[in-house]
């Protein structure tokens, strides 16, 4: 039976820390936090009814982090992945290139805003992104029934990657005329096999939102309970004196 990736299990610091998430979509990462007993704040260009956080502004999320980016205690950022695939591989160039021009890649503007803050951040995309890969994740480290690899670029702090472990099987669907079954659902796209609002709440452990679409581009609320928890791992070690 495959095991979950270990939490570290420390204090709070004694206190709920106040969790900026930036392009929050419907709060898939800002439920992680709150499972940890933090107060989020979400903000997202467009309207967002079905937020999980604590509070919502609607807004551009780099103006909104350059104006009060400060005030929180730590920075959470998913900038939109469309646009940000490696453009140059195989026969999806021109396609890519032309989502590039549509959809403007944010992480280098998103990542001054943050450095600019001086506060602690993580921030999620991709793997042909340009974030910086400090971190992988995978929902098999967490027993999801989603693979998901997200990269995490973490800003003012560390940890360390924790295992990636091997996945139990293919993803459920139809591939080039041929249906595969599977122990993981397909969160992307339409039809072909791919997942029904129902099976990506069951894979991805977000109970809130019926918005198929938002559903897909959720983070599951696993993976930030356990980048939260690394923190606090870093943070206590640092006023600990331990680390270098």
């Amino acid at each position: 039976m495959t095991q979950p990736a270990t939490i570290p299990r420390v204090s709070s610091l004694g206190r709920s820390l106040r969790v900026l998430d930036a392009y929050s979509c419907i709060g898939g990462a800002a439920r992680g936090y709150q499972l940890l007993g933090w107060h989020v704040t979400g903000v997202d260009i467009a309207p967002q009814p079905d937020y999980r956080g604590d509070v919502f502004h609607q807004g551009d999320a780099i103006d909104f982090i350059r104006a009060h980016g400060h005030e929180y205690d730590f920075i959470h950022a998913s900038p939109p992945c469309q646009g940000e695939g490696a453009p140059t591989k195989g026969t999806n160039k021109a396609r890519n290139n032309a989502i590039g021009r549509t959809h403007p890649r944010l992480i280098v503007p998103t990542r001054a805003a943050l450095e600019a803050t001086g506060r602690p951040y993580v921030m999620e995309n991709v793997a042909g992104s340009q974030v910086r890969k400090d971190l992988r994740l995978c929902g098999e480290m967490f027993a999801l029934g989603v693979l998901m690899h997200r990269y995490f670029e973490l800003g003012h702090w560390t940890t360390t990657q924790p295992a990636h472990r091997p996945h139990r099987g293919r993803v459920r669907g139809w591939r080039h005329g041929q249906y595969f079954d599977g122990p993981y659902v397909a969160a992307y796209g339409q039809g072909g096999g791919k997942a029904t609002v129902a099976e990506i709440q069951q894979a991805k452990g977000i109970d809130w939102s019926t918005d198929h679409a938002r559903l897909r581009e959720a983070l599951p609320p696993a993976y930030t309970e356990w980048i939260g928890r690394a923190f606090l791992t870093d943070r206590c070690t640092v006023e600990l004196g331990v680390a270098a």
